[in-house]
């Protein structure tokens, strides 16, 4: 597997551009995903230097087999510097490795710690936790 690592100093890749990846994101997501509106304001907060993250593009002979956006939070010190928004592998190519190679370059590239959110259902969090990630929390939400 292949990666493009794009981050606001390296700023849009030409072929691997915002939509692409967002239309990829919502494609695969499925079921655990949300609007491609909402995906591009995450990729618009982590393209921003003010704010920052990472886009993770997985490849494949050059085909988009996996993406991760990670967002900075600006909050290091009393909550992970890092929040995984999204991941996402192409469903034809699932039960392949690349999930894992994705969030091990996630983990390798990130300056800090990382933080992400899981339904209990969703297959990936037994890879999450194989990974060292932990449930030391239990997230509660207000939604106004």
């Amino acid at each position: 597997m292949e990666f493009k690592i794009i981050t606001p100093e390296s700023g849009e890749n030409k072929t691997y551009t915002h939509q692409v990846i967002a239309t990829f994101l919502f494609t695969h997501l499925e079921q655990y995903g949300d609007t491609t509106e909402d995906i591009l304001k995450c990729i618009n907060y982590a393209m921003n230097p003010a704010k920052g993250g990472s886009l993770i593009v997985g490849l494949e002979n050059k085909q988009i087999v996996g993406v991760v956006i990670l967002n900075n939070t600006g909050m290091g010190g009393f909550i992970p510097e890092n929040i995984l928004v999204y991941i996402a592998v192409d469903n034809r190519h699932r039960g392949k490795g690349f999930g894992k190679k994705l969030m091990q370059k996630a983990i390798d590239t990130a300056k800090g710690n990382i933080a992400l959110h899981v339904e209990p259902d969703n297959p990936a969090k037994g890879l999450y936790e194989k990974l060292g990630f932990t449930n030391k929390y239990l997230e509660m939400r207000l939604t106004k």
